[in-house]
């Protein structure tokens, strides 16, 4: 039976078609080849990157059908979706209609697990998710444990549960993963927090929402919420929680029992504690958290509260915090000329990751744009409107949030840069040094996807950076 496919069943007989053939759709491909299944690989895409990924397959002996990606072989007994196509994508109906299971990545990663597996502790969010994930496999690690972080990150899943000897695996989750998880069953899952995003992908922001919720399905050990945001704790009190699961939140307040939160300097376990009503637990101190920002802080609670799950002890806490190295595009500070900060935050690629951004200074020139995903921004522009000096955009939605400011903030100076070829960005950045006065921050944090002018939201801050060097002024720093 194709829903008792594990890593010990004989796939011989099964013929897998998998939808898309990047990093997680070559690594279920191969995955699934190397068990003795029949494979099929299909994508719409036809460039010279496609054209690679598919003689790399090609020469595992696994076969690739480029230029199309709604039609569903024939033969098909499972399909496994990777995470780019949403779930009214074509082939994914045709799949539902005929009656054939549909996995994504993660699905097929969980039941490829060995006789004695690693658990799981699943991180999600509309943003903080990949900053959360590194700092939570930081503290697994200064804790001694063989850990990783994988998934969304950048990291196959299927490919570290077949081939590498872990003691636990922190998992980053995005929401197009989300869709197709049937049976996992983490340890300890996370929902950082949910704004507008995706819609796009979803349909709905509720069934973007929804999505997100399935994290905490089968959940066996901690179901972490977010204290400041009501909606993830209507999603632990949703799920389908096993049995002995704590539900603990996270607060940038003095935490209650249950919970970790901030005292004074301290970050404070009150939940695994022999009398949460009474003790309290230090776990690590605020000037161990960078970049520091209280978004940062949120994470690092989070991660905190999902390594206790795993019997993570506080001084391992801090140590992992201590050793972190964060992601690049992150709050990252690229340049200081004449007395004003450029800071690189490309990864903030929806308003609510914007506003977060913005919300970690005083007085901000604030570069913003791009493909906005159906997103609104009149709520970042009411809430963040007393710290922005002045707005410069870039990029294809750029009049959406144009259209907000108009409506909120009409008195914020509005410098609009219409070219969208290599030097737009020298403009954007030559207008934001123009628009700055000492002590400002100029702050690139789009709220907006890269893909209309840039090949990432890395390229993008590579190129940020890159014009910001190039600023003269007598304490510029890189």
């Amino acid at each position: 039976m194709i829903a008792d496919l594990n890593r010990a069943s004989d796939w011989t007989h099964v013929n897998v078609c998998v939808a898309g053939i990047r990093l997680a759709g070559a690594a279920c491909a191969r995955a699934t080849k190397e068990l003795g299944a029949q494979v099929t690989a299909v994508d719409a895409g036809e460039s010279p990157d496609h054209q690679r990924w598919a003689s790399a397959l090609r020469s595992d002996d696994i076969s690739v059908v480029l230029g199309d990606s709604g039609s569903l072989p024939t033969d098909t007994d499972l399909l496994i979706v990777s995470p780019g196509f949403p779930p009214t994508a074509p082939i994914i109906l045709a799949a539902q209609e005929r009656g054939i299971p549909v996995w994504g990545e993660l699905e097929l990663a969980w039941r490829l697990r060995g006789p004695d597996p690693a658990p799981w502790l699943v991180i999600t969010g509309t943003n903080g998710k990949t900053t959360a994930t590194l700092m939570l496999a930081a503290m697994l690690q200064a804790a001694g444990h063989r850990a990783i972080a994988a998934a969304n990150i950048g990291v196959s899943l299927v490919d570290a549960v077949l081939h590498q000897d872990l003691d636990v695996i922190a998992v980053e989750v995005g929401a197009p993963q989300l869709p197709f998880w049937h049976t996992v069953a983490p340890l300890g899952a996370a929902v950082l927090n949910l704004a507008e995003d995706h819609v796009d992908h979803f349909g709905s922001y509720q069934n973007y929402v929804a999505a997100k919720g399935r994290i905490y399905d089968r959940c066996t050990g901690a179901a972490v919420f977010n204290c400041a945001d009501p909606q993830t704790r209507i999603l632990v009190d949703a799920a389908a929680l096993g049995a002995d699961c704590r539900r603990i939140g996270f607060t940038l307040d003095v935490p209650e029992p249950g919970e970790f939160g901030v005292v004074e300097q301290y970050l404070i376990d009150r939940t695994f504690t022999p009398d949460p009503a009474r003790e309290a637990l230090e776990v690590a101190e605020l000037s161990d958290v960078h970049p520091y920002a209280p978004h940062n802080v949120a994470n690092a609670l989070a991660a905190a509260a999902l390594a206790r799950t795993y019997g993570i002890d506080p001084d391992h806490i801090r140590a992992g915090l201590q050793q972190f190295e964060p992601a690049g595009h992150r709050i990252s500070e690229v340049g200081v000329v004449d007395e004003v900060r450029y800071v690189d935050d490309s990864k903030a690629t929806n308003a609510h990751a914007a506003l977060t951004a913005l919300a970690a200074y005083d007085s901000v020139v604030w570069i913003a744009g791009g493909l906005a995903k159906g997103q609104s921004y009149d709520d970042l522009v009411q809430q963040m409107a007393h710290k922005i000096r002045a707005v410069v955009l870039l990029g294809a939605d750029q009049d959406v949030i144009a259209e907000a400011l108009q409506r909120h903030a009409p008195q914020i100076p509005l410098v609009a840069v219409s070219r969208t070829d290599t030097m737009a960005m020298a403009e954007v950045v030559a207008a934001a040094a123009r628009l700055a006065q000492p002590r400002d921050t100029v702050l690139l944090a789009p709220g907006c996807a890269s893909w209309d002018m840039y090949r990432s939201y890395a390229e993008r801050g590579d190129i940020f950076a890159q014009e910001v060097a190039k600023l003269h002024g007598p304490d510029q720093t890189h």
